[in-house]
């Protein structure tokens, strides 16, 4: 089997997890590195000058650390930090906005979208922009959710608080009468039976899949396939291989049968749990993370 190249993930903490798993479903056998940098977590109350450089020297250390294709799994970071890592690096950089904005335009068909997202990313006013310029006049309506990222870090997607914060951040979009919702941050799939249940007259449409089938169209069988026959997953080669990749990764196989390797720059003990929950994988390689402080 052709060693398939680490994917860099990062994120604030463990919504990224989300994008994880659907890059794992389409690319078993590719190794993963994820970075938690829950020295910073929430992102969402950031301002984007923060924000830009966590992202940026979180990208540099995967890239030292053998990743050749990087993931903003974090929305707060796409709209603030995407264009700025896409110029940086030479590896490929993908976001979350516009493959959830795509997939959300194909299901309303023409009807109001609505926007779950941190404040930052509402601030931002990049949904707003990506909607207009990829279909003009689509109504969209914002919801600023500060409760729900601290909701999953300390793993009380579950609880009572975490319903009524559901209930109070959909009731807007419920009198408007939004039925396609994007779910504008990582963390929020976790909390996505609560919301159905909360209002399952709506479609939430989970970005992450779509950003998945974007990172798996950089692959390519080594040989052409034969009508009727397809490829298995283990057979998939980078398309374009980054020339960049350092000749001695520091990186060594991970523990529990798994290449994949996760960084945490702050507390842990919740990523440990997602992971397992998310990943199917007990005995995660978690490694501590450098913190990227600010700058004095």
């Amino acid at each position: 089997m052709t060693a398939l190249p680490f994917i860099g993930v990062r994120d604030s903490g463990v919504g990224g997890l989300t994008v994880a798993r659907c890059i794992r479903r389409l690319l078993p056998h590719a190794p993963l590195l994820y970075f938690a940098d829950t020295a910073h977590v929430p992102y969402g109350d950031r301002a984007p000058h923060e924000v830009r450089h966590f992202a940026l020297s979180i990208s540099q250390f995967l890239i030292e650390q053998g990743a050749q294709i990087l993931v903003f799994a974090c929305n707060t970071t796409s709209a603030h930090a995407l264009e700025a890592a896409q110029q940086k690096f030479s590896v490929p950089v993908f976001g979350m906005i516009e493959p959830g904005a795509k997939a959300a335009l194909q299901i309303s068909k023409g009807e109001a979208i609505g926007v779950l997202a941190t404040q930052s990313t509402v601030d931002s006013e990049v949904y707003l922009t990506t909607l207009e310029r990829l279909q003009p006049g689509t109504p969209c309506w914002q919801i600023a959710c500060p409760e729900f990222v601290p909701l999953v870090e300390n793993e009380q997607s579950e609880s009572v608080a975490a319903r009524r914060a559901c209930r109070h951040y959909l009731a807007p979009l419920r009198e408007a009468g939004v039925r396609t919702v994007i779910l504008g941050c990582t963390h929020y799939p976790l909390l996505l039976p609560l919301l159905q249940d909360e209002a399952p007259e709506m479609v939430f449409v989970d970005p992450a899949e779509a950003v998945a089938q974007e990172v798996a169209c950089l692959f390519e069988p080594p040989t052409p396939l034969v009508r009727g026959l397809k490829s298995d997953a283990s057979d998939l080669v980078l398309s374009n291989p980054c020339p960049t990749k350092p000749e001695h990764s520091p990186l060594t196989k991970g523990v529990g049968g798994s290449n994949d390797i996760y960084f945490v720059s702050g507390l842990r003990e919740g990523v440990q749990d997602w992971i397992e929950k998310l990943m199917n994988n007990t005995a995660p390689d978690l490694r501590r993370g450098p913190v990227f402080d600010l700058p004095l």
